[in-house]
């Protein structure tokens, strides 16, 4: 599903590459965990992929679709960011209609059928501010499983939750991605979460990938 092949990429300003020729395959389906210190480079691997920052070398290929120049709205790549990013000024119905393309037909018939998937039917007229953590996120998974895509990112999926939140947060959200059968990859800082979900995990330091597990 995803294969990266000799990815570099580098700040500006930066004395030195923030990920170092990495290379990476992952299945349909699969769930990779990325594992490391901070500032190693993990959610910038993400950024990568996603299309939210171009790579200086190395190829990207989503699909058996070469994608290394592909605008992120047209990767099929669905992010679930460490902070939501949910628009404030929109309603949860609009946050989710949000990365739809213009002229998708059944949007409503759509947004619904995601709040159903996260258990938040009945939440389309609230907004952001109304909603606990836990329920963000939900409408944050939501809004990037919309549009269909290959692959989904999740960027610290958890690192925003209370202890009290975390366990059953996370079983709902990995409920989801089984159901759809979509191919992941997490960035964590919890070795539980690699052990308890993913299907390989990898370990990546100062930009390079250190080891596969």
């Amino acid at each position: 599903m995803i294969h990266l092949k000799d990815i570099s990429f580098k700040y500006k300003q930066a004395k030195e590459d923030t990920l170092k020729n990495i290379d990476l395959s992952l299945d349909e389906g699969k769930v990779l965990a990325i594992i490391g210190p901070s500032g190693g480079g993990k959610s910038t691997l993400l950024r990568v992929i996603s299309g939210l920052e171009k790579p200086h070398s190395g190829q990207i290929h989503i699909n058996n679709i070469h994608m290394t120049d592909t605008r992120p709205e047209k990767r099929t790549v669905g992010m679930l960011f460490q902070d939501y990013a949910l628009f404030p000024h929109m309603t949860v119905a609009k946050n989710i209609a949000y990365g739809l393309e213009k002229g998708f037909k059944n949007k409503k018939s759509r947004i619904n059928e995601m709040l159903e998937l996260v258990n938040m039917t009945g939440y389309e007229k609230r907004y952001p501010h109304e909603l606990s953590g836990g329920q963000q996120q939900r409408i944050a998974l939501a809004r990037a499983l919309a549009p269909s895509p290959n692959i989904l990112l999740l960027d610290e999926p958890f690192s925003n939750l209370d202890t009290e939140l975390l366990v059953s947060i996370r079983e709902e959200l990995f409920k989801v991605i089984n159901t759809l059968n979509i191919t992941t990859i997490m960035v964590t800082h919890n070795i539980k979460d690699a052990e308890l979900f993913a299907d390989k995990t990898i370990r990546i330091e100062n930009g390079e990938m250190k080891a596969i597990i």
